[in-house]
């Protein structure tokens, strides 16, 4: 069921109902500048994740500072960027069902929209759907360049199931996927450039003999947050994936050496109890905030640590004897930006202080 916003323009970020998604519009506009500003001298174009963000409000304000398009994981994140205007859409992921596809294939009527394989079966899937809609679907190969998930072997058998996207009259060939997710956070400066140095050359010799089989890589599509310097430094890659730059997370803050953006995604939360001594208690848990990838911390005070979740509370343990207020507001840092954003209908925007903007989640939800 659709939220009602928590939040006004005009009002004071104190005045905000909680748990809410807090976008501080200054360091996220700042973060969208910064990566348009790191790539533009690479020549490599980025691609921005929106399985991070779902909306299509970011996506055109990524588009508007260079971005070539937008990437998804699934066919309803796809659906949501077209018919919010996004006209080139990659799929950087498998799509199997006749059901998904034929929705798929329909976007193709009003956006550019592009989909992975790594396997013989898939390519027919897609090629029947593609006839049956009357368009042309653009079909990229995903190669296991060491993250161990998806994708076909690089060499010879990427090669082979390029070709047999180039001939079907249903199909045009993309190119190349080859994104290592896990390597984004890797701890050591030194393990992420193992990783994508591996990653990179076994995506060379693909693209190379797929070059020798006539076949060009308009698209080699990877790299993420965590590691698009590398990707975008090794003459391979042409576009670059990542997402949650703009947002950033607890998660990526461990990092060695952290990504050259700052936090701007927050949960807003509030002080509901602090009956027991040195706790205090939010109303953000579970449903509020995703802990897969840890805990949250709380924004600007060091003191307070949040060191446990239910599903509706989190507990915050005082270590400086500065307990907060009931009622006080708090900012909480996600550790993993993506699905704590899944959680939300509104993004309540925020500058110096001051409810800018309300945008929709427009693909919260979208799993299929």
């Amino acid at each position: 069921m659709l939220q009602p916003p928590p939040a006004e323009p005009g009002m004071r970020e104190e005045e905000v109902d909680t748990p809410a998604l807090l976008l501080d519009l200054d360091v996220f506009e700042a973060n969208l500048d910064a990566m348009a500003a790191l790539l533009a001298p690479t020549g490599v174009g980025l691609r921005a994740h929106a399985k991070t963000h779902k909306s299509p409000v970011i996506a055109r304000l990524q588009m508007a500072r260079g971005a070539v398009g937008q990437c998804v994981q699934k066919v309803a994140e796809a659906e949501a960027l077209a018919w919010g205007g996004i006209p080139d859409i990659l799929v950087s992921n498998q799509v199997v069902g006749s059901s998904k596809l034929a929705r798929l294939a329909a976007l193709a009527s009003i956006a550019e929209v592009a989909v992975c394989a790594d396997d013989p079966s898939q390519i027919g899937e897609i090629a029947a759907a593609a006839e049956a809609a009357g368009v042309r679907i653009r079909v990229l190969v995903e190669i296991d360049c060491g993250a161990s998930r998806c994708g076909v072997a690089p060499g010879p058998e990427a090669v082979a199931l390029a070709e047999r996207i180039a001939a079907s009259p249903h199909l045009r060939f993309g190119g190349l996927q080859s994104y290592h997710g896990s390597a984004q956070h890797k701890r050591r400066p030194d393990e992420r450039e193992a990783a994508i140095g591996h990653a990179a050359e076994v995506t060379r010799r693909t693209v190379e003999q797929l070059r020798q089989r006539g076949l060009t890589c308009e698209i080699v599509g990877g790299g993420g947050t965590g590691t698009f310097a590398l990707e975008a430094a090794s003459g391979v890659y042409t576009e670059i994936q990542a997402g949650s730059y703009a947002f950033m997370d607890a998660d990526y803050a461990r990092n060695d050496v952290p990504p050259p953006f700052r936090q701007s995604l927050f949960v807003l939360s509030t002080v509901m109890s602090r009956s027991l001594p040195g706790v205090a208690v939010v109303d953000a848990g579970h449903k509020a905030v995703a802990i897969d990838s840890g805990l949250p911390l709380v924004a600007g005070r060091p003191g307070l640590r949040y060191v446990g979740a239910s599903d509706e509370h989190g507990k915050l343990l005082v270590e400086d004897g500065a307990t907060p207020a009931l009622g006080e507001k708090l900012r909480l840092v996600p550790g993993h930006c993506d699905p704590t954003v899944d959680r939300y209908d509104w993004y309540v925007g925020v500058r110096r202080g001051r409810v800018e903007c309300l945008w929709p989640v427009a693909a919260r939800g979208g799993m299929h």
